[in-house]
């Protein structure tokens, strides 16, 4: 249990930590007052307050954080505009989120994702730099008979040049690329002595296990790979290429991220493998075991997706308070607070029944529950 919980918490301390930092920075840049930074919700294990008097502290459901800021009514960085102006002197009033600029508050808000992504991008950075990345060109060594692979066209010694438009820079790519397509057919782009050939290969998808072991619904073509002449291509970086190729991991990532979710939405993608804190406390404790660096590499994954998540136009997440300040641009007036308040509520009824959904996909993964029923300790 605890090889699952502690790299779970430490992930989760991190990243949070790093998202309402991005919120915290830009807020007292633009002299926004702010009461509370919370690692966590619920009741409060320990805290202090610093200078400035806003209390640091860490809550007992790791589940996220917040910072509230001066004159919010809640964490959700609500607050009734024209009571605030009755309520605090002018002095105090220049502390008020709500009463800023608008482009002030965009930045405030958007700030929590940009850093999610900024994290992820001096991970890669720094594991470019100095791990190095591999270049080994992708050589098909075997194509299985029957498989999708020989059906569509695919040959021994065939080198992968692309995947569904996506440039194969390593042998590594591949099963990434093949993994995230969404689409019926898969568009592979092959060098072939000395001729460049496009074959569409239908996956077949087949329930197997991942590095971890764990139960995934796969895409596979039926290939097996290798280096050319058995020769590995593991570079260490300059820090241009280094930045470079950081900026484009994350930017595949995330586009390929918002891809399969819109996949799922319209029926083609798998929702099973949409999954929740109890999986990615599962998986982090599985990837610790491999080291450190395997850690580090998959908190620039979930530190992506945080930034993914909380840009969505839910009200309560980040891309709530942006879509509401859109309105506000357009109508040239903030939204009544009776609409707030209303959509409020459809955001956290769309929360709670995505929350529902992916515990109960968690809950399947681990066993103990089915399609039909909760599996209960029984007495002998």
């Amino acid at each position: 249990m605890f090889d699952f919980i502690l790299p779970f918490i430490a992930l989760i301390l991190v990243v949070v930590f790093i998202h309402e930092y991005g919120h915290y920075y830009f807020a007292k840049r633009y002299g926004v007052g702010v009461t509370d930074f919370s690692i966590g919700f619920g009741q409060e294990i320990f805290g202090w307050n610093d200078k400035s008097g806003t209390r640091w502290k860490i809550c007992w459901i790791p589940l996220g954080g917040y910072v509230k800021f001066f004159g919010d009514r809640n964490v959700f960085s609500q607050a009734d505009q024209e009571k605030i102006i009755k309520k605090y002197n002018e002095e105090d009033r220049k502390k008020l989120f709500v009463l800023k600029p608008l482009y002030q508050r965009v930045l405030i808000v958007f700030g929590g994702p940009l850093a999610n992504f900024l994290l992820a991008l001096v991970i890669f950075f720094s594991i470019y730099t100095f791990i190095g990345k591999d270049f080994t060109p992708a050589v098909i060594n075997e194509v299985q008979s029957d498989s999708p692979a020989m059906v569509g066209g695919l040959k021994q010694n065939d080198v992968i040049l692309e995947i569904d438009g996506n440039e194969v820079q390593s042998i590594m790519d591949v099963s990434k690329y093949i993994m995230m397509s969404t689409d019926d057919f898969i568009d592979f782009k092959v060098k072939r002595s000395y001729d460049e050939l496009l074959l569409k290969i239908k996956p077949n998808i087949v329930l197997s296990e991942d590095n971890l072991g764990n139960k995934i619904n796969k895409r596979v073509v039926g290939i097996k790979l290798g280096a050319q002449n058995n020769e590995i291509n593991h570079v260490k970086l300059g820090p241009a290429k280094a930045i470079y190729h950081a900026a484009h991991e994350v930017y595949y990532v995330s586009t390929s991220s918002l891809k399969y979710i819109g996949a799922m939405i319209f029926g083609k993608a798998d929702t099973s493998q949409l999954g929740g804190p109890i999986r990615i406390a599962k998986i982090s404790g599985q990837v610790a075991e491999f080291g450190l660096l395997a850690f580090i590499s998959m908190m620039a994954y979930i530190s992506i997706s945080l930034g993914l998540v909380n840009l969505f136009p839910i009200p309560m997440l980040d891309g709530g308070h942006l879509m509401f300040y859109a309105f506000e641009k357009v109508l040239g007036r903030p939204l009544s607070q009776n609409t707030q308040e209303g959509f409020f509520r459809i955001g956290l009824f769309v929360l709670l029944s995505l929350m529902v959904f992916t515990t109960f996909n968690d809950l399947k993964d681990l066993g103990s529950v089915s399609y039909t029923h909760l599996t209960l300790p029984t007495k002998a």
